[in-house]
């Protein structure tokens, strides 16, 4: 989905747990998640460290899509 959304124009940030399935799969802008059964948190932080986990990864996600890009690119820390 994500690389028809990228083909009708729609700049679009993949948050993914497996980069290289993000690769295969045609994703541009990809930002590795957490875990697998926690992508966007970790059940083992403070409800306080978990909003701010969140609140990092979105808006890395965000920040992705003002970028363009030529080709694939996994935006890391």
């Amino acid at each position: 989905m994500v690389k028809e959304l990228e083909r009708a124009g729609l700049p679009t940030t993949h948050i993914c747990t497996i980069v290289p399935i993000s690769m295969t799969v045609g994703a541009n802008r990809i930002v590795p998640a957490v875990a697998i059964p926690h992508p966007l948190g970790n059940p083992s932080l403070t409800k306080e460290q978990e909003k701010s986990l969140r609140r990092k990864l979105v808006l890395k996600a965000l920040k992705a899509l003002t970028i363009d890009v030529e080709s694939q690119t996994v935006f890391e820390d």
